[in-house]
């Protein structure tokens, strides 16, 4: 079953460097089946406060999802990415 990794960018990008750092260090996409859905698209506000910048990303399953998030090389980079803005996510299951 599908898995989406959604992160909401609460805030503006507050540390460029920080956020070139993370961009540089990016892991291998194909190697947990990743698939970019929207990456701080154009927004249509709905509901509450927009976010700054909404990413969706598929995964084949949660499992796929939480092990490319949770692995060494993605921390090492998302370590940048918290320090440049502040960030919400969370794993989706499909249909």
């Amino acid at each position: 079953m599908a898995a989406y990794v959604v992160l909401f960018r609460e805030s503006e990008v507050r540390d460029p460097e920080e956020m070139a750092k993370y961009r540089e260090k990016g892991s291998d996409p194909t190697k947990y089946g990743l698939k970019p859905l929207a990456v701080y698209g154009a927004q249509t506000p709905l509901e509450g406060t927009p976010p700054d910048g909404v990413v969706v990303l598929e995964f084949p399953d949660v499992a796929s999802a939480k092990a490319w998030y949770f692995s060494p090389e993605y921390q090492d980079a998302a370590q940048h990415r918290l320090k440049a803005a502040d960030y919400r996510g969370v794993i989706v299951e499909g249909f």
